[in-house]
């Protein structure tokens, strides 16, 4: 079992991570002000000390203590680490997301600094955008100043507001107003807030308050217990699981090739732009999370002249050595010069975040190579390496080349321009992304190990994509497919529904479509609503196994085409857009013959409407 200790929008990021498992865990928060939605999970309210905790992870044989509270839960954290400590358990920490410290900011390592610092510049009106908790440690500012504290419109914020004593009239509440209105009614000098990260508000508040001109005071957040593992997102999170409770997942999760190529350009620019060979790279996936991957290989590249028939010329030099370091006078001969100090030149030059590279980097390219790791997904490109050369070009922006191994595009329809290398728009966007750093006038070249013989199997053919395999991935991460494991997670999920009385359920293929179909239903439980993916008909033979009353299937067009044509396995291992078949369809409803010629050119079915 696992228990998360949440409360918070990373807790609910936990427990939906955790829910895809379809395996039972406990979800802890101290009140009942957050509604979140628990397939498998089991719901406890009520803070815990040391001994509680202790005492539930023995009775309950938790094997994964994971921290999803509030980074400023200090006490709680010091709990969760007493008590790992004490049974033998690992900590993953899913962490906030955090803006830098930009240098405008008046940063405070704690109240009591925030009140000095306060004092000291001289602030007597100001706004608490903190929290209700901070009241209390900073009484001895408000009690002296002008303040006004917003908190949120519940009991227990007011009861504790009164509680230390925060008179009620200098309230102000989260849901009259927003900020900047705030700022422009009340006019205060300064503002107060926490480093509470992105899902806590917190850039939202600093822009604000710059478009007012207000000071900005910011209390740190306080360092976690050491030994915690630290992810940022549903992969990490699902990572540490899949390593640290064995079989609780029954697949592994991998990444895209258009993410294994961003890690590969990332390293690449590194050695190029820094001098920096790295055996562990850092890629930020479309969502925002940062996730790590080795890199197998890094070096520079020797491009050497390249002569009209491909070969290479080496270039003679006449000449090579030191300088004598000696003076010509106006009668042509030498004057020795004594020299004071000798020592390497520290030049480096100017990168647009005021980072400096050593001057070394003039060389023209470098290259890196990652391996594919798709999990336990059977996908061809598992294992193979993905390389990136990247050059600079001297011009702005991010030109994209396809290598060995990489297909073109010969196609219209395919959001690429015919010509272009099969490199898909997000994960060009990654690259870029990833190159940001150091600039623009850059070429990256993506090459795939084995790619061009690979492509022969896949449906890049039909297509139109020629000559290699495409470096694609919308979300950057690639969930397993196993039809057994599968079919039986569904089957779970159904058995759930009719357990708990719904009297409808809802099949869709994933997230987005049941996100649009919820809209019909807004009445129905979370349980209610099912993921089929590709196996519609093994989802329905569920609900039928199962003795549901009534069933709405939610496909998008791509799926919705194959199922017309009778296939219940819409992969596309199994089935693909008959454009024979539609043009037939519209033949028998009466379409004219344009648009009969217009079936039959179509790449995608996406492209119907």
């Amino acid at each position: 079992m696992i228990l998360i200790l949440g409360g918070t929008t990373e807790g609910r990021l936990a427990a939906a991570t955790l829910d895809e498992a379809g395996q039972p865990f406990f979800y802890s928060t101290r009140g009942e002000e957050q509604t979140v939605a628990l397939r498998h999970g089991q719901r406890l309210v009520g803070a815990m000390n040391e001994e509680a905790m202790h005492a539930f992870c023995v009775d309950n044989q938790i094997r994964l203590l994971v921290d999803a509270a509030h980074p400023f839960a200090v006490v709680l954290h010091r709990t969760v680490a007493a008590v790992a400590k004490r049974v033998g358990l690992a900590v993953v920490r899913v962490e906030r997301r955090y803006p830098k410290h930009d240098a405008d900011i008046r940063w405070c390592h704690s109240y009591a600094h925030a009140i000095n610092r306060l004092r000291a510049d001289g602030i007597t009106r100001l706004l608490g955008l903190s929290g209700v908790q901070t009241l209390g440690p900073m009484r001895d500012f408000w009690a002296e100043a002008d303040c006004q504290w917003r908190v949120l419109r519940r009991h227990e914020s007011v009861a504790l507001a009164a509680k230390v004593g925060f008179p009620a009239e200098r309230l102000v509440y989260y849901d009259e107003e927003s900020e900047r209105d705030l700022l422009r009614r009340l006019r205060p000098q300064a503002i107060l807030t926490k480093e509470s990260g992105h899902t806590g508000g917190f850039a939202e508040k600093v822009e604000a308050a710059r478009s007012e001109g207000v000071a900005v005071y910011a209390v740190e957040r306080p360092p976690l217990p050491h030994g915690f593992v630290c992810v940022n997102g549903a992969f990490g999170l699902r990572r540490q699981v899949e390593r640290r409770v064995e079989g609780f997942f029954p697949l592994r999760q991998g990444l895209t090739t258009g993410t294994t190529a961003t890690a590969a350009t990332a390293a690449a620019a590194a050695l190029l732009c820094e001098g920096r060979r790295m055996q562990t790279v850092e890629v930020e996936l479309p969502d925002g999370e940062v996730v790590p991957l080795h890199v197998e290989a890094c070096a520079w590249v020797d491009e050497s002249k390249k002569m009209a028939d491909g070969e290479t010329e080496p270039l003679s030099v006449d000449a090579c050595a030191w300088a004598d370091g000696e003076s010509l006078l106006p009668n042509s001969e030498t004057a020795p010069l004594s020299v004071d100090d000798c020592a390497d030149a520290g030049e480096s030059k100017k990168l647009p975040n005021n980072n400096t590279h050593p001057a070394h980097t003039y060389r023209a390219a470098a290259q890196a190579t990652v391996v594919k790791d798709g999990g336990d997904d059977p996908d061809i490109t598992h294992g193979l390496r993905i390389t990136a050369t990247v050059r600079r070009t001297g011009g702005e922006g991010v030109r994209f080349v396809g290598g060995e191994g990489v297909g073109r595009v010969t196609l219209p329809g395919l959001g690429l321009a015919v010509g272009e290398p099969a490199i898909n728009p997000v994960p060009r966007q990654m690259m870029a992304r990833a190159l940001a750093p150091y600039g623009g006038g850059f070429e990256v070249e993506i090459a795939i190990e084995g790619g061009r013989a690979l492509a022969a199997r896949t449906f890049n053919p039909r297509l139109g994509i020629v000559d290699g395999l495409s470096v694609i991935g919308t979300s950057g991460v690639v969930r397993p497919f196993s039809t057994e494991a599968f079919v039986e997670a569904i089957r779970r999920e159904v058995e759930v529904a009719m357990a708990v009385g719904t009297e409808r359920i809802v099949v869709s293929s994933g997230a987005r479509s049941e996100a649009m179909v919820r809209r019909l239903y807004p009445a129905l439980p979370p349980s209610a609503f099912v993921h089929y993916g590709n196996l519609v008909g093994h989802t329905l033979e569920a609900c039928d196994a199962c003795g549901a009353r009534a069933v709405t299937l939610c496909a998008m067009v791509g799926k919705a085409v194959k199922l017309a044509e009778g296939h219940t396995n819409t992969h596309s291992r199994h089935a693909t857009m008959n454009r024979a078949f539609l043009r037939s369809l519209a033949q028998q409803t009466g379409e004219p013959p344009q648009t009969v010629e217009a079936i039959g050119q179509m790449t995608l079915a996406r492209d119907l409407h």
